[in-house]
């Protein structure tokens, strides 16, 4: 089966997506880890851009690797993309995303990440439909979005209560979505000039090596001391990073944003799930409910871009007819 094929199939974007959600929320329990482990405190906002940079320098590393012995280094009858071009794309999804999200996490509690952070889902349709004026916005994927941020809110309040206060800690978090999103959306019109996953790899790195520039400002280039389990931590996260982001960005490659996004609330839903597991931390039993209206929010998409491209067809059928 050829990539497009499995892409674009109901089973494979379920797969793909869900895969590429999962393994960013094992990073949510496993940065955790690593932070204790490395003794990184959590306001020590230039030793996490330090880490980070590390992480995502070496993702974008084993993907531009991988790119080269599978021979996946540029779409065929194309230019690769130009310099200028590559270094605001990694600026975007990479640097600017990773940098305010850190920066706002310092300020805020966790379920404020959590929710605001669930935002790139809108941002990501949003921007979509900015850059691409075939991307609209119907009553089942606004109805989409209410689930999909129903069921973050009933996860983060049913593990912390209600406590979320707006202040800068909340703008970074809104900033850092918005990055993202606009970032997806940036990529998949970027990726017809070179393969995914060589691609996904170059801005990985030039974003890391930005975060690790400026986290090295005030922490130095290495502050911290390598042993075999950090070794193994940040290697595990830079593979989590390099399969989610070559995952998503293929799976946002081959369909309509409006029609994935949603898969993005799984995110936090797994982070609990996994911390639960790894952390040893408590999961209320609110979290089934959660993960039902993410799911019924996906299911109601789905079904309605289903039943709108059966409406087109049966339309072409009928002006053929005539």
């Amino acid at each position: 089966m050829k990539a497009e094929t499995w892409f674009k199939h109901p089973a494979g974007i379920l797969i793909s997506s869900a895969g590429a959600t999962l393994l960013w929320g094992s990073a949510l329990p496993v940065i955790k880890i690593s932070y204790g482990h490395f003794h990184i405190d959590s306001k020590d906002v230039f030793g996490e851009w330090v880490f980070a940079g590390y992480r995502f320098a070496l993702a974008g590393l084993i993907l531009i690797l991988l790119a080269m012995l599978t021979g996946q280094t540029r779409s065929p009858g194309r230019k690769p993309l130009s310099m200028p071009r590559l270094a605001r794309l990694g600026f975007i999804q990479t640097f600017l995303q990773y940098l305010v999200l850190y920066a706002g996490l310092s300020y805020s509690s966790g379920i404020e990440g959590s929710i605001l952070v669930g935002s790139t889902s809108l941002f990501q349709i949003l921007s979509a439909r900015l850059l691409d004026k075939s991307e609209g916005l119907n009553p089942a994927k606004w109805m989409g979005l209410l689930l999909g941020f129903l069921g973050i809110l009933v996860m983060g309040f049913a593990q912390q209560g209600v406590q979320f206060h707006f202040g800068i800690g909340a703008v970074l978090l809104l900033a850092s979505a918005a990055f993202g999103g606009f970032g997806n959306v940036l990529f998949r019109k970027e990726s017809v000039s070179e393969s995914v996953m060589a691609l996904t790899g170059k801005q990985m790195l030039a974003g890391g090596l930005g975060l690790l520039a400026i986290g090295a400002v005030r922490s130095g280039i290495a502050p911290f001391s390598f042993d075999a389990k950090g070794w193994l931590l940040l290697i595990y996260l830079s593979v989590l990073s390099a399969a989610g982001f070559a995952l998503w960005n293929t799976v946002m490659k081959y369909n309509a944003v409006g029609k994935v996004s949603l898969y993005l609330f799984l995110i936090p839903v797994f982070g609990v799930l996994l911390s639960a597991v790894l952390l040893d931390e408590r999961v209320s039993a609110w979290i089934g409910l959660s993960l039902g209206l993410v799911v019924a929010g996906i299911v109601i998409v789905n079904r309605s871009g289903q039943a709108g491209n059966q409406k087109r067809i049966v339309k072409k059928g009928v002006e053929r007819s005539l």
